[in-house]
């Protein structure tokens, strides 16, 4: 039976399944969350057998154990997808995201910016790509990292949590490891990481201030750091990185931050004419009076920063969104909907 949804989800294009205890199965189609036609309500037994289905036996323990688990599934080479299985009030639960089986290419993301092929063209230094859950941030990093993959004859290493996209080598050797089943944890598998001769290191997200530093002693030592973080501004995504420290650590890591950032690039979705899902970005480029807010504490002037910056490619929400309605992509209810939400 769940073969038969996660099928259905691939075949009409849905980014997400849900399935709960006492409900109908759900799909997400460009943001809408809409019933299975034709289901029906869910026993939690019919739920946990669906869950067991798709997990191997050492997932089944861990997930009997803690009771949630995070992990990979493919589904007879027509689909991959990101899989969360979970408790709730009403029974067990499980949430797919459908992924690509390939990364996808730069060019095809909704209006990418320039800026961002030009930060792929650095050594070194931090790029995080920062925004709320479910705002494409895994497929735009992936089409980023699979661009320096076609472009350089670099050793890239990915950490992820889930593995999403699979890559192949190209011009680079990309070794991918998976927290869980080939590292221990995040922090644990950067740190050996820098062992590994590395050229670009793409850490699939920044959940704690060991590998946050990590990161950052990365970038800062030559190499090409890629992270991501949940955050709804450029200015927001540099305080958190700040507020993952103690008092007494935080002048340095202002420091270390302000000599090693290349950018913040911040993505959300909103739905178009079409009412399909845009991708529309903030970039926060790491210009020499970026790194100067940031050494001394002025992060709430970064914004007024990036509104004049635009020379070196920096780009705010409202300014993207206002290119969209200027594209005629989307309408300007729908632009001043998404800038009420965001100011």
């Amino acid at each position: 039976m769940i073969k038969d949804i996660l099928a259905y989800a691939a075949k009409n294009k849905c980014s997400d399944v849900l399935i709960s205890t006492g409900s109908c199965p759900f799909v997400k189609i460009s943001g809408d969350l809409i019933k299975i036609p034709k289901s029906s309500e869910l026993s939690a037994q019919q739920v946990t057998d669906m869950i067991f289905s798709v997990m191997t036996q050492e997932q089944m323990d861990k997930y009997n154990n803690i009771l949630e688990i995070d992990f990979a599934y493919n589904l007879d080479n027509i689909a991959r997808f990101r899989v969360n299985a979970f408790n709730t009030l009403n029974g067990p639960a499980i949430a797919f995201r459908v992924i690509s089986s390939q990364a996808r290419k730069l060019e095809e993301i909704s209006n990418c910016p320039q800026i961002i092929y030009e930060l792929l063209e650095k050594k070194s230094g931090l790029v995080i790509v920062s925004g709320p859950t479910g705002s494409g941030k895994s497929t735009t990093l992936a089409a980023m990292i699979n661009h320096i993959n076609e472009n350089r004859n670099y050793n890239i290493i990915t950490i992820e949590d889930p593995i999403e996209y699979i890559h192949t080598n190209k011009k680079s050797l990309i070794l991918q490891k998976e927290v869980g089943s080939h590292t221990k944890s995040f922090s644990n598998g950067l740190r050996n990481s820098l062992r590994e001769i590395p050229d670009v290191i793409m850490v699939g997200e920044i959940r704690d201030k060991e590998t946050c530093a990590l990161a950052i002693t990365a970038a800062e030592t030559g190499h090409l750091v890629f992270a991501t973080l949940h955050s709804r501004t450029a200015p927001q995504t540099i305080s958190r990185v700040i507020d993952m420290f103690d008092a007494q650590e935080k002048n340095i890591i202002r420091s270390m931050l302000a000599d090693s950032i290349n950018a913040v690039i911040l993505q959300q979705l909103v739905k178009n004419n079409q009412n399909q899902l845009s991708s529309v970005f903030e970039i926060m480029v790491g210009s020499q009076s970026i790194k100067n807010l940031i050494r001394e504490d002025k992060i709430s002037q970064i914004p007024s920063m990036m509104e004049i910056g635009q020379k070196f490619g920096m780009l705010t929400f409202k300014d993207a969104i206002k290119n969209l309605v200027a594209a005629n992509q989307i309408s300007q209810s729908t632009a001043d909907q998404y800038l009420s939400v965001n100011n």
